[in-house]
């Protein structure tokens, strides 16, 4: 598997919803959580194939690549990986047969609900999607909502095709990780021109990757190829596999206990650091499932958050790291989200 430095973390740069019923352009599904996929020994990988990768011109891939049971490999140089290769081995075997359990994993979950092919112009919450059509087609921008969970998990059912439009987009929002992101699609996917996209694709058949795509997540076909197509000039297109700075977030509070109407102070502290440079964004305060409030980090990675309107009785409150990335040098560096241990806060009455 790759082993990468800090350093390539900067090149990284419902409503209720009727079980299997029409979701509306902005909704979220009923009771989506959902355990994660393993992608076991292919975690560390990019790119996979059956057949063959070929790259053309300018790209970059951040991860290891892996053929089986082909074992054609082109274009690097003057595309680059950062990560081993593997073509046609024993290990390149055991990382297809890991995809291909994810692939029939996130093919056989329990969709929550039916959604029209076309997903720009959407914000979806988690659960798992599949297509009234059969394909799907990013047009525009499609927003991720993970709702202050970072461990929520989005899944694409696609029966035939993923198409995304050229500057065609996808936003995670309030925790979404694209490693938590699984397009499952039983033929083929194609990303257009200059757009940005995230997740992993686990399709049947061939990927094709335009020129200037940012993908942050993985390509893999299980049966064909990946063609991946490069730019002429810098920025070159990018497939890189998630790999966010880890952070780890902590909670403490005081007052506790305190007294019914008395302010408490939340004070969350996010630990992470890229080159001297701490994260930065806004961390969520919440008593149990319901968020109370937020608040910003500063420059010691310090949030805080008063409230006096605790209700009598014992609170279970978590913090919750929502990365809105940091500027290190001359990139951004977006930082993986955490959620703090739950602590107790009691409430007591008035004197």
């Amino acid at each position: 598997m790759a082993n990468l430095s800090p350093r390539s973390w900067l090149s990284v740069g419902l409503t209720g919803v009727l079980a299997m019923g029409l979701l509306t352009a902005s909704t979220w599904s009923a009771d989506a959580r959902q355990e994660p996929i393993d992608l076991g020994e292919a975690w560390g990988v990019a790119v996979l194939a059956a057949l063959a990768v070929n790259s053309e011109e300018l790209t970059r891939v951040t991860g290891d690549v892996a053929v089986s049971p082909g074992g054609v490999v082109t274009g690097f140089p003057p595309g680059v990986v950062l990560g081993r290769i593997y073509r046609g081995n024993g290990e390149a075997a055991r990382i297809r047969g890991d995809v291909q359990s994810a692939y029939q994993e996130a093919q056989g979950r329990a969709a929550n609900g039916v959604i029209p092919a076309q997903l720009g112009g959407r914000t979806l919450g988690p659960g798992v999607y599949s297509s009234k059509s059969g394909a799907f087609v990013i047009d525009g921008t499609l927003k991720l909502d993970a709702k202050g969970d970072p461990d929520a998990v989005f899944i694409f059912q696609a029966d035939t095709t993923l198409n995304t439009a050229e500057v065609s987009n996808i936003d995670v929002l309030n925790g979404a990780q694209e490693d938590n992101i699984f397009w499952a699609v039983a033929n083929t996917a194609s990303l257009g021109t200059l757009s940005t996209f995230r997740g992993n694709i686990l399709a049947r058949n061939g990927i094709v990757v335009d020129d200037g795509v940012q993908m942050v997540g993985r390509a893999m076909s299980l049966d064909t190829s990946v063609s991946i197509d490069g730019t002429e000039t810098s920025p070159r297109t990018l497939i890189s596999m998630p790999n966010r700075p880890p952070t780890a977030a902590t909670l403490t509070s005081s007052p506790n206990p305190s007294r019914l109407r008395e302010p408490v102070t939340f004070t969350a502290v996010v630990d992470g650091d890229v080159n001297g440079v701490k994260p930065g964004g806004e961390v969520i305060f919440k008593d149990g499932a319901t968020v109370i409030g937020s608040a910003l980090l500063d420059d010691r990675g310090v949030a805080r958050f008063t409230t006096d309107e605790l209700t009598r009785g014992v609170h279970q409150m978590s913090a919750v790291y929502l990365d809105e990335g940091s500027a290190v040098n001359e990139a951004w560096v977006y930082w993986q989200p955490s959620q703090s241990p739950v602590i107790e806060h009691q409430v007591l009455n008035r004197r």
